[in-house]
């Protein structure tokens, strides 16, 4: 009788699973339960001729509802606006002038050219000037009076009288040739064209400007600016029409910063016009212009919005004293009680305290709401 003994089945192990056998070996089993791998041939990793198309990479493939997101991608950078470059040419630089003096002696000795040369012609009697040779008008008598006529004309058509506050701008055929800032009496060359700047401080008051607050709510702005011509080369050549320039200025500034009502901080006003200063200065510079000051002189609500607001801030005045007026009266309540209780005046339990509250707070609200 042959006996069976019982034995265990045991998973047969492949060749091709075994680490040393000369087939495949194990898949290790997945790290991330919730991802799906892809293999990728290992031949696609050594292909000498390239791709006909760019693929997308397929190894980890995302699935729904697994709480992962793709990520954002980056924003778009802003561009900033191009600065303002003023022509590096064009910058004021002093004329060249002569005193008064030599343009008046170039004057006196074209006319007494013409004098000589009319007494040279015998133009002129012999009692004025003595006995003339009298060679009559010939060709060098018409030289003679062009010269000296040119002379005097030159001499007398450059005089030019300097004032403080005010400069000439020099141009010879469209060129730039100078700015003469000097005063008193000057000799400026005639042939070239003078254009007046006005170089002293001026200020301008603005008119209702459009502006906004820091909520968001519509005002009618005006301001007060501070400024001069500081490059009268770039303020009158640079630009066409400089003051305008400066008023649009401001008006960009203004829809670019807060601006606080009269009624708020004050250190609010100051900062909303020290920006804007920042601001036009910033801008007008270029141009040759000079900003000392722009400061919002009255500020009010646009026509479109002043009823509404102004009944807002008359609630908010209200809300604002009722709550300073029930502050001081609980002040003064709680201060009568403390004492009435401290020093042993009364003895009092829970109900009493609460009744006597309550009648000192009606009190103190009736007697605080009494007109003067």
């Amino acid at each position: 009788m042959s006996t069976t003994t019982p034995h265990t089945h045991e998973p047969e192990e492949h060749p091709e699973s075994l680490p040393g056998s000369a087939g495949t070996a194990v898949r290790p089993p997945r790290l991330i339960h919730t991802e799906a791998t892809t293999e990728i041939p290992v031949h696609l990793l050594f292909r000498d001729e390239p791709a006909p198309e760019a693929r997308r990479p397929a190894v980890v493939n995302r699935r729904q509802g697994t709480g992962e997101h793709p990520r954002p991608g980056r924003p778009a950078p802003v561009r900033r606006r191009p600065e303002l470059r003023p022509d590096p040419e064009l910058q004021e630089r002093p004329a060249r002038v002569l005193p008064g003096a030599a343009g008046v002696l170039a004057g006196l000795g074209g006319v007494a050219g013409c004098l000589a040369t009319t007494w040279w012609a015998g133009a002129l009697p012999g009692e004025v000037l003595g006995p003339h040779p009298g060679a009559g008008l010939g060709a060098a008598q018409w030289a003679a009076y062009a010269g000296t006529g040119a002379l005097g004309l030159f001499g007398f058509g450059g005089l030019a009288r300097g004032r403080t506050g005010r400069a000439w701008v020099l141009g010879l055929f469209g060129r730039y040739r100078g700015t003469v800032r000097r005063t008193g009496l000057l000799w400026i060359n005639p042939l070239l064209r003078r254009r007046r700047a006005d170089v002293r401080l001026r200020h301008w008051r603005s008119g209702a400007v459009p502006a906004a607050d820091a909520n968001g709510v519509a005002l009618r702005v005006v301001v007060l600016v501070v400024w001069r011509v500081r490059d009268t080369a770039r303020a009158l050549l640079g630009i066409e029409e400089h003051e305008t320039y400066l008023r649009e200025c401001v008006e960009s500034a203004l829809a670019r910063v807060p601006v606080e009502l009269p009624g708020g901080a004050r250190s609010g006003a100051d900062a909303a016009g020290d920006a804007l200063t920042r601001l036009v200065a910033a801008d007008v510079a270029p141009v040759g212009v000079e900003v000392f000051s722009v400061q919002p002189v009255r500020v009010e609500y646009a026509p479109e919005v002043a009823g509404a607001m102004q009944r807002r801030r008359i609630a908010a005045l209200d809300a604002q004293q009722r709550a300073t007026m029930l502050s001081s009266v609980v002040d003064s309540v709680e201060d009568t009680v403390t004492r009435l209780t401290t020093r042993g005046l009364v003895e009092l339990d829970d109900y009493e305290r609460k009744a006597l509250v309550r009648d000192l707070t009606v009190a103190f609200c009736s007697a605080r709401r009494e007109p003067a």
